[in-house]
């Protein structure tokens, strides 16, 4: 499995617009047949500021390609960008170990 970690800083809109963003993205990768189970994503914020992490997991360069493909991953890219004011740094990571 392949792990990305996505980081930005929360500066155009509101959060909880973006915030159902988000839970669209996620509906639409588990709604996605070819993707259900291939792709993991979570999303998280820091508490104290605007900073977004969002961790997501590919199980192989088909499943990648495949999410790349799809209009809604397009969309979400896109407002991602523009709630980050561009900026946003993705991130290849490696595991280590983890719980259950």
């Amino acid at each position: 499995m392949k792990h990305f970690m996505i980081k930005y800083e929360f500066r155009n809109g509101t959060r909880d617009a973006w915030h159902a963003e988000i839970a669209r993205f996620i509906k639409a990768i588990e709604n996605d047949p070819e993707l259900k189970g291939r792709i993991s994503y979570r999303c998280m914020k820091n508490r104290d500021d605007g900073s977004y992490f969002h961790l997501a997991g590919v199980t192989d360069d088909a499943a990648q390609k495949t999410l790349q493909s799809r209009d809604f991953f397009k969309h979400y890219t896109e407002m991602t960008r523009k709630v980050a004011g561009g900026e946003v740094t993705v991130t290849p990571i490696e595991m280590i170990d983890a719980t259950a």
